[in-house]
């Protein structure tokens, strides 16, 4: 089947997040099945020199920030991101022709892909990789059950019952998916993934930037990602002292940055680990491995909540795929990925206590850890690889555009 898909994105690279990430695999892995792929963004992306823009191999039709009265009033500027989006996809729609309109969360791509589906006479696909609203929780803009996350609820579901397919990242987001009234047959779990091939298993630390951060000698707790406050990192930090007292040697590595950074540096402050805990701040992209090779064991600590419960990481299948052991929170994004005692550890979510037990555990166990990690590179390559996992659009495109077909 030759198809060209047109992907509607919040953003994409060179801005770096999992959301752009997860794009560049689908995007690469869809043209090795043979697929064109153009690719236009939201308004999210800010500023770009021009309205078309050539990254990493990929050209990306950009959209122009809204502007006018409706663009500087709360709730009413999503109502002008959609539009301004809806104008730039039908002009680019227009030009290309493409086969299938594959808009990408939130619902105000769905909602711009909806509005030229349906003039233009193409196919279209949403798929959820997090319900926004409950994001929007967590970073503070909104409130659960509040009148904007109410809102922000009604209009996802809308979309998700408009569209002619839906794909979503995990079998927690399927759930509520269903749960709104959509039928189960419409739903298709794409889940998150890694490229094998950009992943070393066995990587060594580089002994100056060992020393450079003081770690010789050591055994490192890690985190590499972004500071978000789901993730729980006051629990690690909270966990330290437990940890030091049976195992003075142990250290607690952050790399990274984002909203909690400033919190999380009074807080080691407050509990006197401050010797303890290294903030290396945001490393480049192509540095990022060097970290990852310095730490023995990678820790996910985060916080029960709707928004974890229902969503898979993928942080830890990075990890997995470098043979790393981690231990993380048992939420329902967690239990999705990693069983417990076998490709890595679960502690009991938003506690201290067993966290810390758990992590004195590992640490003194190393006689497992060949056998985890074995196991964690394992899962990743039966289970959890681009080509596996993107092959399943396949259906998911032929269901969309029987749906069309069939009006």
């Amino acid at each position: 089947m030759s198809l060209h898909i047109l992907h509607v994105l919040d953003h994409s690279i060179p801005l770096h997040s999992g959301y752009t990430f997860r794009t560049r695999a689908i995007l690469e892995q869809q043209r090795v099945l043979g697929w064109k792929t153009s690719h236009i963004t939201s308004s999210k992306q800010k500023a770009t020199a021009s309205l078309e823009e050539d990254v990493d191999g990929l050209h990306f039709y950009r959209t122009p920030q809204p502007s006018g009265l409706m663009a500087r009033l709360p709730a009413l500027n999503q109502l002008a991101g959609i539009d301004v989006l809806a104008k730039r996809l039908e002009q680019v729609a227009c030009e290309i022709k493409p086969d299938i309109l594959h808009a990408h969360s939130p619902a105000l791509n769905g909602m711009a892909a909806l509005r030229v589906g349906r003039k233009l006479n193409i196919p279209v696909v949403y798929e959820v990789r997090a319900f926004w609203e409950d994001a929007a929780v967590d970073h503070g803009t909104s409130r659960e059950g509040g009148l904007r996350y109410r809102a922000t609820h009604a209009l996802e579901t809308y979309v998700l019952k408009q569209a002619n397919a839906i794909t979503t990242i995990c079998e927690g987001l399927r759930a509520d998916i269903v749960g709104r009234g959509i039928s189960n047959d419409k739903v298709t779990v794409i889940p998150n993934a890694v490229d094998l091939e950009r992943f070393v298993i066995g990587g060594t630390p580089d002994p100056q930037l060992v020393d450079t951060h003081g770690l010789t000698g050591k055994r490192v707790l890690g985190f590499i990602g972004s500071f978000y406050a789901y993730e729980g990192l006051p629990l690690l930090l909270q966990a330290l002292p437990g940890i030091l007292m049976k195992m003075p040697d142990v250290r607690i590595l952050l790399v990274g940055g984002g909203p909690q950074e400033t919190h999380l540096k009074q807080l080691v402050n407050e509990l006197a680990i401050a010797d303890k805990v290294i903030f290396t701040g945001r490393v480049p992209h192509s540095e990022v491995q060097r970290y990852y090779d310095m730490v023995d064991i990678l820790v996910y600590p985060r916080l029960s909540m709707r928004l974890t419960e229902l969503v898979t990481p993928l942080k830890p299948l990075e990890a997995m795929a470098q043979g790393r052991l981690l231990i993380a929170s048992d939420v329902g994004g967690h239990h999705e990925l990693i069983r417990h005692g076998e490709t890595g550890m679960l502690f009991r979510a938003d506690n201290v206590e067993a966290l810390t037990d758990t992590a004195v555990d590992l640490l003194a166990h190393c006689e497992q850890w060949a056998e985890l990690r074995e196991k964690a590179r394992r899962f990743v390559e039966m289970e959890r690889n681009w080509p596996v996992s993107v092959e399943r659009y396949r259906n998911v495109y032929s269901l969309a555009r029987a749906a069309v077909a069939g009006r």
